[in-house]
């Protein structure tokens, strides 16, 4: 079977999780930029990392990698790959987008336009015909910018990764599932400790926590664009990935995973949102403000998006919000409590300096991924 050059997006900061998750798959990484991570992998690599990888935004297709400074050049390089090798004479095929960092060439719409132009001029030459119907299966165009540097591939995923099928309502400020998932991975969580979210919005840590748990593969309930490439994939690899992905799923798992939010009607979105997730029966949801956050358990997990305050009259609040985190932190024996928020005084109002603070960006938003750790659990004596 060929093999390709595939590239996964993912948030920045966040490429040694990915990294992870492809060697977990059985996949060669061949490279590691700044928000990607690019391994080898044949047909049946694009279905399984589609449906399997939790962090990534998409999965890219390279199709070539070239230098240019000049509209021309970028003409030249993109009419010298080979085209025909990947599109069928009747693909759709456009630059659904195209960005550029550090670079001569800088208009999005320019680049596409030219981009578009050569590579219709190869598929003239190889195809042998002057005029394209454009009525078969979608072949999306990405194209990267970054130092003159070019990267150009084909989007195998259509709408972002992060797009699981389950979440119908968003929180006011909601967490991309591919960035809580990352998160989770960050931290030495697994499905035999308890996990608590007092700030839970829309589900999203618990929900992701208990796919993970519960081995739920991300992508196994949607569709995506590579499903119609029958060029170059045949259809019966995506339906063994889907059935890969089902005999794994184990909802039988004990799991103490609880999601709390002040606001009711959130609440009720998320036990929905898990509902269609598949795990409804793993989350504890309820309405429960964070000053009441107790367990009676120990070696627990706090994993959490408090509000930032993005809005002028919600910045007065957060001193007194974060004491609060900081109080039911403090009134919980040997916890872990992990995380994500752009405050900056959080350490201060919480009462304490995280032992590890990661700078990560949500969206446009610079945050920090705050790490209080606790102590480990004393080891299990293996009864012989």
């Amino acid at each position: 079977m060929k093999t390709f050059e595939l590239v996964a997006p993912c948030h920045f900061g966040m490429e040694a999780v990915t990294k992870r998750e492809i060697y977990d798959l059985g996949y060669e990484i061949t490279r590691v930029e700044d928000g990607r991570v690019t391994f080898e992998g044949d047909a049946e690599a694009i279905c399984r990392a589609n449906i399997f990888l939790r962090s990534a935004e998409r999965i890219l297709l390279l199709v070539g990698r070239f230098h240019a400074t000049t509209y021309d050049e970028l003409f030249e390089g993109i009419k010298a790959l080979p085209w025909e090798e990947y599109l069928p004479a009747n693909g759709r095929f456009w630059v659904k987008k195209a960005s550029s960092i550090k670079s001569r060439l800088f208009s999005p719409s320019d680049i596409q336009s030219i981009a578009k132009k050569a590579m219709v001029e190869r598929m003239k030459k190889s195809c042998h015909v002057e005029w394209f119907p454009e009525d078969g299966a979608a072949y999306p165009v990405r194209i990267f910018l970054l130092k003159d540097e070019v990267m150009v591939a084909l989007d195998t995923s259509g709408e972002s990764l992060h797009k699981r099928g389950y979440r119908l309502m968003a929180s006011k400020a909601p967490l991309t599932e591919t960035l809580a998932a990352a998160l989770i991975m960050l931290t030495p969580w697994k499905k035999d400790r308890i996990l608590v979210d007092p700030f839970c919005g829309s589900g999203t840590f618990p929900i992701e926590a208990a796919m993970m748990a519960a081995n739920i593969a991300p992508g196994m309930n949607r569709e995506f664009t590579a499903e119609q490439w029958t060029n170059l994939i045949e259809r019966r690899l995506w339906y063994e990935a889907v059935r890969e992905a089902e005999e794994l799923v184990d909802t039988d798992i004990q799991v103490d995973i609880q999601g709390y939010d002040i606001d009711g009607e959130v609440v009720k979105a998320a036990r929905e949102n898990a509902r269609r997730a598949g795990v409804e029966g793993l989350i504890h949801f309820q309405q429960r403000a964070v000053a009441d956050l107790h367990h009676p358990k120990k070696y627990g997990f706090i994993i959490t998006n408090p509000p930032y305050g993005e809005r002028l009259e919600d910045k007065e609040n957060l001193p007194a919000l974060y004491r609060q985190i900081g109080q039911a932190y403090g009134g919980l024996d040997s916890w872990s409590l992990y995380m994500i928020t752009s405050y900056e005084e959080a350490e201060r109002y919480i009462g304490r300096k995280a032992d590890k603070n990661r700078k990560i960006y949500n969206g446009m938003i610079k945050t920090y991924f705050y790490q209080f750790l606790g102590p480990k659990p004393p080891k299990r004596k293996v009864e012989r």
